[in-house]
């Protein structure tokens, strides 16, 4: 395998989705779009490598149906979530504080999260471009791993979603169900979702290296965009301070982390 070429490669197929989405949100005015093509985005990697690789195994029929499962219904529940909503808060405010928001866009939303994109997909392209092996350990265990992740974090969006729904919930926040455990349950399912699919790749030489999918977007939603981001919204929020207090912020039941 040519690490270099399937870079590239994966790399250019990146730049030009990222790039059709931009300008669809520019048609649609609208950058919230770009979230909903996330998910899609990985699951146009997992088909484009397997299909390059000329050769099926099962654990790359595994890995890229889980890749599938987890990108469609991903980019499906934003999508429902964001109908009807407008341009979500973060994009708004960029849109309306930002110079030259255009150019800074496409390189700052687009191709950075492109950027990211090919980093937290590096197990999938590179079991998908691997030969193959019996399964092992690390399959089982990326399985169990991934199949908790996913349940996660599917039943934290379904409980958000329904608390949204219900009238008498309107501006307040939900601290039941896994939101009573954890500030960002959803998030932390994303990341196990992660760990697990590089839990596959650890049974090739090498394989190691894929970490850097679940260490950064572990890091990211922890540190970066995901966690400081939704919680600097909610800081004035009459409730937060106490719900803040008593729940963890990432990890359940762990308040340091």
């Amino acid at each position: 395998m040519d690490f270099q070429n399937v870079i590239i490669e994966v790399g250019l197929i990146i730049c030009l989705y990222m790039t059709i989405i931009f300008i669809l949100a520019l048609n649609r005015k609208d950058n919230s779009i770009v979230d909903v093509a996330w998910g899609v985005g990985f699951v146009i990697i997992a088909i484009y490598t397997i299909v390059q690789s000329g050769e099926v195994d099962l654990r790359k029929m595994i890995v890229s149906l889980l890749v599938l499962l987890w990108g469609l219904r991903l980019s499906f529940h934003i999508m429902v979530r964001n109908s009807g909503k407008g341009e979500d808060f973060r994009y708004k405010t960029w849109r309306n504080t930002w110079k030259f928001f255009f150019l800074r866009s496409f390189f700052q939303i687009y191709m950075l999260q492109g950027l990211l994109m090919l980093i937290i997909s590096t197990p999938v392209w590179f079991i998908n471009t691997s030969t193959g092996g019996t399964l092992g350990p690390w399959d089982s265990i990326g399985l169990v791993v991934f199949g908790f992740g996913f349940m996660f974090e599917v039943i934290a969006d379904y409980q958000l979603a329904e608390f949204k729904r219900n009238p008498a919930n309107n501006g307040k926040i939900i601290t039941t169900g896994l939101w009573s455990v954890s500030r960002h349950p959803n998030y932390f399912g994303e990341t196990l979702i992660w760990w697990g699919i590089s839990f596959y790749a650890l049974s090739f030489p090498h394989g190691w290296y894929t970490l850097i999918s679940p260490v950064t977007i572990t890091l990211l939603l922890r540190l970066v965009s995901g966690v400081p981001m939704l919680e600097k919204k909610y800081r004035n929020h009459p409730d937060w301070a106490d719900y803040k207090a008593k729940t963890a912020a990432f990890v359940p039941y762990i308040r340091f982390l």
